[in-house]
């Protein structure tokens, strides 16, 4: 009963981080697109609000309630299998992403951002390739 617990606290918590990684990148896009100082300094406000507020502790959360599941005793048998050590290389990159977009916020809010509102297009699509690679092995469990 207790692993149920911790898998549905995770997966609302995993679904908040990507609210917020999902939506940081969209906000750089505009960021780098806006070309009055006010639209500028809104966007830095809000980058850093999702960025400390949402994304940090829903991360946090979601990483917290993932290594409880893994000390249950269905956690420790999937321990064992293929796909899980997949999924969770999977999750160490998102843990990357969700930095980058940190030093990303940083650069932002030090007027210091070189990449254009295309790089930020494509940057805004790395995390759904982890998306898919995670619920297909969560859900299918191929190896």
């Amino acid at each position: 009963m207790l692993y149920l617990w911790l898998k549905a606290f995770h997966i609302m918590t995993v679904i908040t981080w990507f609210a917020g990684i999902f939506y940081l990148p969209r906000l750089f896009v505009y960021h780098a697109m806006a070309d009055d100082a006010a639209s500028k300094e809104r966007f830095k406000i809000m980058e850093r609000k999702l960025y400390r507020g949402i994304m940090t502790p829903s991360m946090v959360l979601a990483l917290t309630f993932g290594i409880a599941m893994l000390f249950t005793a269905s956690g420790r048998v999937w321990l064992s299998m293929g796909w899980l050590h997949v999924k969770l290389a999977l999750v160490l990159a998102l843990i990357g992403y969700h930095h980058a977009c940190g030093r990303l916020v940083r650069t932002f809010a030090a007027d210091a951002n070189r990449h254009s509102d295309r790089w930020f297009r494509w940057f805004n699509e790395l995390p759904v390739i982890a998306l898919v690679g995670i619920v297909l092995l969560v859900v299918l469990k191929p190896f």
